[in-house]
This record gives C-alpha cells, sequence and structure tokens, in this order.
C-alpha cells in the first residue's frame, strides 16, 4: 500500500489564499461565522481562517456518515452540536469533502432552520461525480475525481489527517 500524491502542500496553500481572499471580497465589511464540520474539515478551517482578512467567528459540529468504511452509509447522524446560536449571523459552513451530498444536504437543512442571516458552503474537496443529491458548493478548493483520498484532515479509519497533502493510497 502506498500513497500516491495528488494535490502539493504548495498547490493547497496558493488555494486556500485565494478562496480567504475571495471571501473576505465577498463579506467586506461583516463578520463571518464559519462552522467547522468535524474532524476532516479543522485543517482546512485553520489555514482559511488565517488568511482572511475579515473578522470570522468559529463553532464545530460534528456528523457521522462513514463509520469505519470508505463509502457513506446514507444515513447522517449529528454527534455534536453547535455551542451558539447562528440566528442573524452570516454563516459559511466548512467542509472537508463535498461528495454525495447527503451530509451537506442534512446540514444546510438543519442549519436554514436555525435562521442565519447567510448560509454558504466552503468545500476544501468537492466530488460532483459521486453527487446523490444536488447541493451548492459557494466555495470550491478543488475537484477530484471519485477515488478514496485521505490527507489535509481527511482520514482513512482516522489514519493521515496529518498529511500536509492530497493522496490516494494505491
Amino acid at each position: 500500500m502506498a500513497l500516491v500524491t495528488l494535490i502539493s502542500e504548495e498547490q493547497i496553500a496558493v488555494r486556500v489564499r485565494e478562496l480567504g481572499k475571495q471571501i473576505s471580497a465577498d463579506y467586506d465589511g461583516k463578520t463571518v461565522h464559519l462552522i467547522c464540520v468535524l474532524k476532516g474539515a479543522y485543517t482546512f478551517l485553520a489555514d482559511l481562517a488565517r488568511v482572511m482578512e475579515i473578522p470570522v467567528t468559529m463553532d464545530f459540529l460534528a456528523v457521522s456518515s462513514y463509520g469505519k468504511g470508505q463509502t457513506s452509509s446514507g444515513e447522517v447522524q449529528l454527534t455534536k452540536d453547535l455551542d451558539v446560536s447562528i440566528a442573524g449571523r452570516d454563516v459559511i459552513v466548512v467542509e472537508d469533502i463535498a461528495d454525495t451530498g447527503l451530509t451537506l444536504n442534512y446540514l444546510l437543512t438543519m442549519l436554514r432552520s436555525r435562521q442565519p442571516a447567510t448560509l454558504k458552503v466552503a468545500a476544501f474537496l468537492s466530488k460532483p461525480s459521486r453527487r446523490q443529491i444536488d447541493v451548492d458548493v459557494d466555495y470550491v478548493g478543488f475537484e477530484v475525481p471519485d477515488r478514496f483520498v485521505v490527507g489535509y484532515g481527511l482520514d482513512s479509519d482516522q489514519l493521515y489527517r496529518e498529511l500536509p497533502y492530497v493522496a490516494v493510497i494505491e
């Protein structure tokens, strides 16, 4: 079993800076509330927040849809809820990967019911070929092929999250 780099550390740094500038321009004069979807999005959230040029606040939630496998179970469960209200706030959900759309659809439906002023999605990776539910992803880091990817927060059975790049397991 070998790891093959799909997206380098340098490519990630450049793209995250671009996303930070784009979001900062889109929300100029506002404070954005970033909601990190744990565990996979923590690296993306930290890097993105550091390059944004506007005030940000943060919160975290956790969902489960994979279990120990490499494919989604199709059932999404909230395992950690937000600590603060998002009512009236400009919110961006920060996700590691937009894959089938099931998790994002679940989260967006739940979060919309909490009446944020705006609600958008920033996904580090997107796999449009796997979409089962059409969800809008407002900010996309990279589109990737239908391969199981690890690194930069994404894992395989809790391994490889620490990698500074994205890889596929060969």
